[in-house]
């Protein structure tokens, strides 16, 4: 299997290549849902990591994937500037207003990715179970390399049999991953199903309150956020070589 790590710092690229993920996906904001990172971010992580691959997440903001003519061609732009700075592979999506995939937009997408290997996130949860096996082929025909889903349910391992019946239909012309609310216990089933990638953010939260007095300014601030967790790095990668 082929261990992915969603990873938003340096630190948790050197997590990921320490413990031997085969790429990770860049992306910034976890705590949306993931965000494109920033060019100087990519830099950093291509810096501190130059053999690990990168795939850039292109998300330019949080909320649906229902995206106008400008959106569109801010994701071309970022799709471009993280060919140039090094991105191995972007992961895209995009949908209509009916929550059906944007088609016109993947290809447009695509076409601006180059060689870059090309993946289409979880925007294909939002489908329904059979318009999701339906969409398999198509997104193989513009060119489209991988799939990220949970099975539309709520945790990946709960949508094995959704994720089976993509991967058959895939016909072995595109990948699908396995991803949402992974458990390495998920792993076992998945490799027995055919699936030979596997996404998981691998994160732990991280609350450092300042030390009082607080103003009422910090005392209304969020002080938490996401960090790459090292224990499921580490769990994840030695489970997954056990499984090659």
């Amino acid at each position: 299997m082929h261990l992915e790590i969603a990873v938003q710092d340096v630190p948790g690229a050197h997590l990921a290549g320490a413990h031997g993920a085969d790429r990770i996906e860049l992306c910034c904001g976890l705590q949306l849902g993931g965000l494109t990172p920033s060019q100087g971010l990519l830099n950093s992580v291509r810096a501190a990591e130059p053999a690990l691959p990168v795939h850039a997440l292109i998300r330019p903001r949080p909320g649906d994937y229902v995206y106008d003519a400008a959106a569109l061609a801010l994701m071309v732009a970022e799709i471009k500037a993280m060919a140039d700075g090094g991105a191995a592979g972007v992961v895209i999506g995009a949908l209509t207003s009916g929550d059906t995939i944007d088609y016109a937009a993947v290809e447009t997408m695509v076409a601006a990715a180059g060689t870059m290997h090309v993946t289409f996130h979880r925007a294909v949860d939002h489908l329904s179970l059979d318009d999701a096996v339906a969409a398999v082929p198509h997104l193989a025909d513009l060119g489209v390399s991988r799939i990220l889903s949970s099975g539309g349910a709520a945790r990946a391992g709960q949508g094995l049999a959704q994720l089976t019946a993509m991967h058959q239909a895939a016909g072995g012309r595109l990948a699908v991953m396995a991803g949402g609310g992974v458990e390495i216990s998920d792993f076992a089933p998945f490799h027995a199903a055919g699936l030979r990638d596997v996404h998981l953010s691998a994160k732990r939260v991280v609350n450092q309150v300042p030390p009082a007095p607080l103003t009422e300014s910090a005392l209304a601030e969020d002080h938490s956020y996401f960090a790459t967790d090292e224990s499921v790095v580490e769990l994840a990668a030695g489970t997954v070589a056990a499984l090659a």
